[in-house]
C-alpha cells in the first residue's frame, strides 16, 4: 500500500489539508478522516489546548454537500461543528447555527464559529483516549510500515 503523500489528492482531502494547517495556528490538533465510532467518519476531528473536540466536514461542491445525510450524526461527536468549503461554494447552503470555514490546499479562514454543544465528560474522556490511540498508530504505521 502506498504511503498516503504518494496518492494524489482528493477535492475535499485538499481542503482538509488547508483546515488542519489552520487549526494547528489555534492550537488545535487534527486528524484527517477519524472514525468515532464504528459507521462515522469524519473529514477532521481536532482537539484543543483545553480538550474542545471540533469536528471539521469538508464540502468540495453543492452536489457533494446535498448528498451528505449523515453530517447530523456527528454532532453527538463535538463540541462544535464546521463546514470547510472553497471560496466558490454556494455558503447559504449551510445550516446557519453551524461553523463555517473557508479553505483551499494551503491555509484556512474561520468565518463563523458553530454553536456550541459540551459534549458529556465521560464521552469526552473516551473520545480523547481513541483519538490519541489512532493518531498514535498511524505515526507508528509511518515509521513502520509493515507493523
Amino acid at each position: 500500500m502506498d504511503p498516503p503523500s504518494l496518492r494524489p489528492l482528493q477535492p475535499g482531502q485538499i481542503l482538509a489539508r488547508g483546515v488542519c494547517r489552520h487549526l494547528l495556528g489555534y492550537d488545535f490538533v487534527p486528524v484527517e478522516e477519524f472514525s468515532p465510532e464504528r459507521g462515522k467518519r469524519v473529514d477532521v476531528m481536532a482537539v484543543g489546548p483545553k480538550g474542545e473536540i471540533w469536528v471539521i466536514e469538508c464540502k468540495s461542491s453543492r452536489a457533494d454537500f446535498q448528498s451528505d445525510a449523515k453530517w447530523q450524526g456527528y454532532l453527538d461527536w463535538c463540541d462544535r461543528y464546521f463546514w470547510a468549503v472553497d471560496a466558490e461554494f454556494p455558503t447559504d447552503l449551510l445550516p446557519p447555527e453551524t461553523g463555517l470555514i473557508i479553505a483551499d490546499g494551503y491555509g484556512a479562514e474561520i468565518l463563523r464559529m458553530g454553536e456550541e454543544s459540551r459534549l458529556a465528560p465521560a464521552r469526552r474522556a473516551a473520545l480523547i483516549r481513541k483519538f490519541a490511540r489512532d493518531a498514535a498508530r498511524r505515526l507508528q504505521w509511518l515509521r513502520d510500515p509493515q507493523s
